[in-house]
C-alpha cells in the first residue's frame, strides 16, 4: 500500500518545490498535486481571485512538468491531484481543464473535482460530461467526492452532493463511465448530521472507490488533523477498505496539522504525517 499526501498545506509556507522534496525525504510514496492556486475564492466576498502564481499562467504545464521532475528526482511520484472549488464560482469552472492537464504534466492518474454542492446527480453530472473527454484524452480519471454544507440552527454539517452513499451512487450512476470515480473525503463522512459514515459508504462504493481523503476529526468538524489524534475508528475503516479490495493509494488531507509548526520545524510535522500514513497503511497489509 502506498501513501501520499496533499501538498497544499506545505507549499503555502515553503513552496511547491521544496514541499515535494520534504514529502519525499519524509517517507511518503507519492504527492497529491493541490492546485487550489491556480484560482483562489474569496469565502467572504463570493469571488475568484486569479493571483501571479504559475498555476496560473501560460507556464502552468511547465510548473507541473517541474514538480514531477522534483518528485522523480527524490523517488516519488504523483498519484493524484485536487482542481480548484468551489465549481459553483464561473471562473474555477473555466480552469478545470487546465488541473485535469497539469495533473496529467504530473503524472497523476486521477484529478479530484468537486461537485457542486447544491445540485443533483443529473445537474453535476452535466459539468463531468463536459470535462470527460478532454481527460480521456490526457489519461486522467475524474473522481467527484463527497461534500457538506453546514447548518449554523443546528450547529452541525448538513446535506450536500454526494454527502450520502445514496447520493454519491446516484451521481456515479447518472455519469456511467469508467473515466469517472469516487474519492471517498473520510472525514467528511464522519461528520455528525450529513455523512453515512465512512465504513457505510466504503462498502457501498466498492470498485468505485479509487482515491482517499484521509484525516481525522470529532465526528462533528471537518478538522483535517493527522490520523488516530481525534474521534474516528480507523480500524474499521482500513478493515472496510481491505473487504472491498480496494487498490488505491492511502492519501492523507490533513492539511490544519502543519499549523502547529514553524517553517523552521514544518518537515518534523511533514514526517509525523508520514508516520501516520505508514501506520495505516501496515493496518491494511496486515488484514
Amino acid at each position: 500500500m502506498k501513501t501520499s499526501t496533499e501538498i497544499a498545506s506545505a507549499a503555502r509556507r515553503i513552496g511547491e518545490e521544496k514541499a515535494v522534496e520534504y514529502i519525499a525525504k519524509a517517507g511518503f510514496d507519492a504527492w497529491d498535486f493541490s492546485m487550489f492556486d491556480m484560482c483562489r475564492y474569496n469565502w467572504e466576498k463570493n469571488e475568484a481571485i486569479i493571483g501571479n502564481h504559475p498555476l496560473s499562467g501560460n507556464n502552468c504545464l511547465a510548473f507541473a512538468r517541474r514538480l514531477k521532475q522534483i518528485g522523480l528526482d527524490n523517488g516519488i511520484e504523483c498519484n493524484q491531484s485536487h482542481a480548484p472549488f468551489p465549481v459553483v464560482c464561473p471562473e474555477i469552472r473555466s480552469f478545470l481543464k487546465r488541473a485535469i492537464e497539469c495533473t496529467a504534466e504530473a503524472g497523476g492518474k486521477i484529478c479530484i473535482i468537486h461537485p457542486n454542492n447544491y445540485k443533483g446527480a443529473e445537474e453535476n453530472a452535466e459539468m463531468y460530461f463536459e470535462l470527460l473527454p478532454f481527460a480521456k484524452e490526457c489519461g486522467v480519471k475524474i473522481a467527484t467526492e463527497n461534500m457538506w454544507c453546514w447548518d449554523n440552527e443546528k450547529d452541525e454539517s448538513s446535506f450536500a452532493a454526494c454527502a450520502t452513499s445514496e447520493s454519491f451512487v446516484e451521481h456515479l450512476t447518472a455519469v456511467n463511465d469508467d473515466f469517472f470515480v469516487a474519492c471517498l473525503d473520510l472525514g467528511h463522512a464522519e461528520m455528525r448530521g450529513s455523512g453515512s459514515g465512512a465504513v457505510n459508504m466504503i462498502k457501498t462504493l466498492g470498485k468505485h472507490l479509487q482515491a482517499l481523503h484521509i484525516h481525522d476529526n470529532d465526528r462533528w468538524h471537518d478538522s483535517h488533523q493527522i490520523p488516530f489524534s481525534m474521534d474516528m475508528d480507523f480500524v474499521s475503516i482500513v478493515k472496510a477498505l481491505k473487504e472491498i479490495g480496494y487498490s488505491g493509494e492511502f492519501t492523507l488531507e490533513a492539511d490544519q496539522y502543519l499549523r502547529a509548526y514553524s517553517d523552521e520545524n514544518i518537515f518534523e510535522g511533514i514526517k509525523n504525517m508520514a508516520d501516520a500514513a505508514r501506520k495505516l497503511a501496515a493496518m491494511f497489509e496486515a488484514e
